[in-house]
């Protein structure tokens, strides 16, 4: 009955009928009374049991074998989840929607915001570039003609379904003290195999030879945190030379240098995330102890090696003369020593074994993407200048929500309160989510509107969307009544604080404008553990704008000259720039405005991938990141 209600929902809705929540009901009351009825007339001894199928717009309750069952429960049953689907469409339909037109007194700012966005997209195309080449000419040439090995980026075509990946933290690397190292020596992301979702680990050997730099090391640990987080599958493809030694007092004592990245191995496969190794280059040193820490490994014939230490440290040590293949090859550890699992004559047949073994998993994939949702009313190209240049360049953030929400729809939840911060639900990409978006400072009521909000977010486990766009400046104390309300004030960015660090739902936040001080913390910035934050080329990270430094040091009591004050400035605007900040992985990726809703509907979408969980229930798995 139930699905014949939601064939008829379904007509209703395409003949461009709005009924209301209480009308389905009694629709659905009518026509299962008309099926008793039927039942009646074919069996006149038929007597139906009584059924309330709406009470106080509440609860919809049926017996069923003498059992009370939850209409919430029951409409999210897998026989029921067509209507449960055709009811959340009804809904969100009936979303209101916003106005997203500029107004003509606000476009010189959108001129000027306009302008600089170019500016950083040019930016960014031009590290993109350089990034997606890798090494230099001499490198390339080196791996592909004498190494006889395939380029990483083609790699990964090989291992992965046509589809978009989602590549993490593309600029990692770039103007760091000890050079460039584009991508850090490692392409991080996110892409299906398979038809299933997973996280994949690429060593550049072209970079420095695949030499791992500390930040390689972050960019690896991120990206086995992002699969322990949403509990996906993790590849990893091989080829590296080991530690830089000169800055090994970097790479190799601390608690998250390193050595993590073999701990976090251990607990994935404790907690049942698969993990799969390919050997398509060199692994010496404590690169060797990736692929034998691994569920499953494949080693390519000729050009892979295991090895702690390679033939020049074995003539040194011993006087014994080895070559890679004899010391460390695919045949070695194939037939004697056991270290992988699949043999491989070319890269070609690696990638199609990493491919058939993922299809092994025995995992539940992902939904397709949906694609009966409404596109926003406007266009996306003008976030170009709804980017703000600078805090006093901000315009109100409905003009950016009606142009990443599908049909521009927004339920706007507190609107009159707080409106320093907006929050509300929508659908992006056709996946509900919650929205909390900054639209001036966090006041006391925005503080607790927020956390408000993100609870019942994650009471109903809807993902979360923080838009950040925080104010530069720090407030200062003159008065005691102005005391009192900043005392307040932060006691509410408190309550919000903890509302978003303990909320469990999934959590993405996109730095649209300045990410400052601790009205960052209160809106998911980096420390409260977002399973995904990425930046536009506009945004501004730091403590504190560049213009109100020195209010800033005068408030802590310290006086600068004027010469300092400018060499302050100076670093400040260098070191709160998003580039920047990418390049020191404080984020997940530099993306334009204009592909802000199809990075995110691609987040949705990984969410939806259900995790296998471990055969041992009573087997707890404590993972530390």
């Amino acid at each position: 009955m139930i699905r014949e209600f939601a064939v008829w929902v379904a007509g209703r809705f395409g003949s461009g009928s709005r009924p209301n929540a209480s009308f389905i009901f009694k629709e659905c009351l009518k026509i299962q009374q008309e099926t008793c009825n039927s039942y009646k007339r074919r069996q006149p001894y038929y007597a139906p049991d009584e059924r309330r199928l709406w009470t106080a717009n509440t609860c919809f309750k049926t017996h069923i074998l003498g059992k009370r069952i939850l209409w919430t429960k029951l409409l999210s049953s897998p026989d029921n989840l067509m209507f449960n689907n055709l009811v959340r469409t009804y809904v969100t339909k009936a979303y209101p929607v916003l106005n997203g037109k500029l107004h003509p007194i606000h476009q010189h700012v959108f001129e000027s915001n306009l302008q600089n966005s170019m500016i950083h997209s040019k930016r960014y195309l031009e590290l993109m570039k350089q990034v997606q080449k890798g090494g230099d000419e001499k490198a390339i040439l080196r791996h592909t003609q004498r190494n006889k090995k395939l380029l990483v980026r083609e790699r990964l075509r090989l291992l992965l379904d046509t589809e978009e990946i989602l590549e993490l933290s593309p600029f990692a690397g770039m103007g760091m003290p000890y050079g460039d190292i584009p991508a850090a020596g490692c392409i991080t992301g996110i892409g299906k195999v398979n038809g299933v979702w997973c996280v994949f680990i690429a060593n550049d050997a072209t970079v420095k030879g695949g030499t791992v730099y500390p930040v390689t090391v972050k960019k690896q640990l991120r990206a086995q945190d992002i699969a322990i987080q949403n509990g996906l599958p993790c590849i990893y493809l091989v080829d590296s030379g080991g530690a830089f030694l000169p800055l090994q007092a970097e790479i190799f004592p601390g608690e998250n240098h390193g050595g993590r990245a073999f701990y976090n191995e251990a607990m994935m496969s404790a907690a049942g995330i698969p993990q799969v190794a390919v050997v398509c280059g060199s692994c010496t040193a404590g690169g060797a102890y990736v692929p034998t820490m691994a569920d499953e490994t494949v080693m390519v014939d000729k050009i892979g090696t295991i090895f702690l230490a390679g033939p020049p440290l074995v003539k040194a040590a011993t006087g014994e003369d080895a070559t890679p293949e004899e010391l460390g090859g695919a045949t070695v550890h194939a037939k004697v020593s056991g270290c992988i699992d699949h043999f491989a004559a070319t890269e070609e047949e690696a990638y199609k074994c990493t491919r058939n073994i993922i299809a092994t998993l025995n995992l539940e994939l992902p939904p397709n993407m949906p694609t009966d949702f409404e596109e926003p009313l406007y266009a996306a190209e003008e976030l170009n200048g709804l980017a703000p240049k600078d805090y006093t360049h901000t315009l109100n953030i409905e003009l950016v929500l009606s142009r990443l929400t599908d049909g521009s729809k927004f339920l706007e939840f507190k609107a009159l309160y707080g409106t320093t911060l907006v929050t509300g639900f929508a659908q992006i990409k056709g996946y509900l989510v919650g929205i909390v978006a900054n639209n001036g400072e966090l006041t006391h009521n925005a503080s607790l509107k927020g956390s408000h909000f993100v609870q019942l977010c994650d009471q109903r486990g809807i993902p979360i969307i923080f838009l950040q766009n925080t104010r530069p400046n720090v407030t200062v104390t003159g008065t005691l009544p102005k005391a009192e309300d900043v005392t307040n004030q932060l006691k509410a960015q408190g309550s919000m604080m903890a509302s978003v660090a303990c909320a469990s739902v999934p959590k993405i936040t996109i730095v649209i404008g300045g990410c400052y001080g601790g009205e960052s913390f209160a809106m998911c910035g980096r420390s409260f553990d977002p399973n995904f934050l990425f930046l536009w080329p506009n945004a501004r990270i730091g403590l504190v704008s560049p213009n109100y430094c020195s209010k800033f040091l005068e408030s802590d009591g310290e006086i600068q000259d004027e010469v300092q004050l400018k060499i302050m400035k100076e670093m400040l605007e260098v070191q709160s720039s998003a580039f920047h900040s990418s390049s020191r992985i404080w984020d997940d990726g530099v993306i334009l405005p204009t592909d802000t809703r199809t990075v995110i509907g691609r987040c949705l979408n990984i969410f939806k991938q259900k995790p296998r969980f471990h055969s041992h229930l009573e087997r707890q798995v404590i993972l530390r990141t």
